[in-house]
């Protein structure tokens, strides 16, 4: 059976049009998984919310890109000028979190069910933040890479949106030139753009396509 795909930001264009009608500004808890991901976004929603960008990220490797990474999205939060208030939550760093969740599916190759499992995780522990804090919408950032799975993430977000009580924010942040305003926006200031998702595993592949490719 097809599974019919959903444009995940003509959605979201839908909603966006109702708060604009509504003249509110609700807030929304924004997972991140980087700084160059979150500037499009950031630029893009806080036109429409009051937006806590979320960093729970416990699959990067190693720890001093994971330092690296978080250090950098609060300097772009404070560089940024946003019409709606904008602020930074971190969570835990517990790898070993990550790696109990995707045991067994170290050798899959990046985009597959470990992926899946990786993104289920951090998406968990933002709906449960959003549900904590109170919030409005909870999404991510992810969808904005062209390596990332929309409909995946779009579909995982929804179905723990409903668990916790909190409407998921979808999206497909790669869309209307999504991407390449974040990497317009990553050479206007500055950042630090890595070349592997943000795991050890993702990291091994990357060094044997580069290997491949010498």
């Amino acid at each position: 059976m097809n599974v019919q795909k959903v444009n995940y930001q003509k959605e979201l264009d839908k909603i966006l049009d109702r708060i604009r009608k509504e003249g509110k500004v609700p807030s929304l808890l924004l997972h991140s998984c980087c700084a160059p991901c979150s500037s499009y976004v950031l630029e893009y929603l806080s036109e429409y919310f009051e937006i806590t960008v979320f960093y729970y990220n416990p699959n990067i490797y190693p720890e001093s890109e994971y330092e690296k990474r978080i250090e950098e999205q609060q300097e772009l939060i404070g560089e940024m000028k946003f019409r709606h208030p904008v602020s930074f939550l971190g969570g835990p760093y517990d790898k070993e979190r990550f790696y109990e969740t995707t045991a067994g599916m170290e050798h899959l190759k990046e985009g597959g069910a470990r992926c899946m499992k990786c993104y289920e995780l951090r998406l968990s522990e933002a709906a449960q933040m959003a549900a904590k804090g109170g919030f409005d919408y909870f999404t991510t950032t992810l969808s904005i890479s062209p390596l990332k799975n929309a409909q995946k993430l779009n579909e995982i977000g929804i179905r723990l949106g409903e668990r916790v009580g909190v409407p998921y924010l979808v999206s497909d942040f790669k869309k209307k030139n999504g991407y390449k305003r974040s990497t317009e926006l990553s050479a206007e200031y500055g950042l630090y753009r890595q070349d592997y998702c943000g795991c050890e595993f993702s990291l091994a592949q990357r060094e044997r396509e580069k290997e491949a490719r010498k």
